[in-house]
């Protein structure tokens, strides 16, 4: 029996997006990771009849390119959107941002356009990087924009491309945008802990502000004030969206004698997990002494101890919708922008 591609990418350590990429010869990967694929697969004896024959007779429509912006880095990792291997060195991105590529990888191949990723940070040519890929042929963008301000969006409002923008909405911008339901989300947690502590749930909230983290809070007082409670009664802590920067902002507080809550609210998994370690750390049991409850759903939350309850978000779904939306745009002479928005549901685990 012939080896599958899921297979494949767990030989080599490797995203599935990766392995695709490098079987369908698609951008993404690098050339070496590339032949290295193809090598093991044959090795394996991969039936390469499974590539999907539209993938391989059809006339691609052009070029999509996928990009990702970084302001201050808190948020979205300034490494490639797939996991590879070098010098025998594993090397892994935020979960968030492959399972989205992987979903957008999938769209593309359906709506058969190629795929070219790139970073762009705020301080690049970014009207010159766009003139290039309009003079390249390039058919639209799919923007990556979940650090970006209003202000930031304005160099690809003006281009003259069709323009999808991800993981982020302005109420005053016209522009199409696939984004989480991050209200719902964080309303269903918080009245979750509600349900399940009867007492008034603390926020870990993220210092560093995007507009997803904003939302996130709109949804946790929306609760609150939903149960008959006053939001000026929530503890809330202010930690670094990341695993280490909340655990050393949680320990400092906890040191310094701030008052705890009985259960909290993160505004993401890493939160949750690092002001978790910092808790077991100074001898409190979680979820007996205080729950913890995040938000994203990363693979991490099923080994960290106890596993993490969160709020799960169908992230390669929502890479297929972008691509959906942007095909359409092209496609079309005329479209009126439009929002589409994620619903999400609750993970319940130990942590609460």
């Amino acid at each position: 029996m012939s080896i599958t591609a899921k297979e494949l990418a767990k030989q080599l350590n490797l995203s599935e997006a990766a392995i695709s990429m490098a079987l369908n010869n698609k951008p993404g990967v690098s050339t070496r990771t590339r032949k290295r694929v193809i090598a093991a697969a044959t090795a394996a004896g991969y039936d390469f009849s499974r590539l999907s024959p539209v993938e391989e007779a059809a006339v691609p429509n052009g070029t999509i390119y996928f990009v990702v912006y970084r302001k201050h880095g808190a948020v979205v990792p300034d490494s490639p959107v797939y996991v590879h291997k070098e010098h025998g060195v594993a090397v892994q991105d935020m979960p968030f941002f492959s399972q989205l590529s992987e979903g957008i990888d999938l769209g593309c191949r359906h709506c058969h356009y190629y795929l070219n990723v790139s970073y762009i940070y705020e301080d690049d040519d970014i009207d010159g990087l766009l003139t290039e890929w309009t003079r390249l042929g390039a058919k639209g963008i799919l923007l990556l924009g979940t650090e970006m301000d209003e202000h930031d969006l304005k160099p690809f409002m003006k281009c003259g491309l069709p323009v999808v923008l991800i993981d982020n909405y302005f109420e005053t911008a016209n522009i199409d945008c696939v984004i989480i339901n991050n209200v719902q989300g964080a309303f269903l947690a918080t009245e979750y802990l509600i349900r399940k502590k009867h007492s008034q749930p603390g926020y870990l909230h993220s210092s560093y502000m995007i507009t997803g983290f904003e939302e996130r809070s709109d949804g946790f007082y929306k609760a609150i004030r939903r149960n008959g409670m006053s939001t000026s009664l929530s503890i809330v802590h202010r930690l670094s969206p990341t695993v280490e920067g909340a655990y050393s902002d949680m320990k400092t507080l906890i040191e310094n004698g701030d008052q705890l809550a009985r259960c909290y609210f993160a505004d993401n998994d890493l939160i949750a997990a690092g002001a978790m370690r910092a808790l077991t750390e100074a001898g409190y049991h979680i979820p007996q002494d205080i729950s913890v409850i995040g938000f994203d759903d990363m693979p991490m939350c099923t080994y960290i101890n106890p596993p993490l309850s969160t709020v799960h978000v169908p992230k390669q779904y929502m890479g297929e919708l972008a691509v959906k939306r942007l095909a359409e745009i092209i496609n079309s002479n005329s479209s009126d922008p439009v929002k589409i928005e994620i619903n999400t549901e609750i993970i319940k685990r130990k942590s609460c």
